[in-house]
């Protein structure tokens, strides 16, 4: 299982390629993350989906946003 510091540490990395790939603001990207399907899995311990790369995880969610 996956720390408390990681997991805010692999937070912090995914919503900055967030920002990064979508061209937003930290604060909207943060608003992205914490109200997508994907954050709700990644804090969800029965998905393992903490195990992932940042990428896959950032791609899971611009991906949310297409099929919104």
């Amino acid at each position: 299982m996956i720390s408390q510091l990681n997991m805010w540490n692999k937070i912090g990395r995914i919503v900055m390629r967030l920002s990064e790939r979508l061209d937003v603001n930290m604060l909207r990207a943060f608003d992205i993350f914490y109200t997508s399907k994907t954050c709700q899995d990644l804090h969800d311990p029965e998905q393992d989906l903490y195990l992932y790369s940042d990428e896959y995880i950032t791609d899971n969610i611009i991906n949310e946003l297409k099929y919104q």
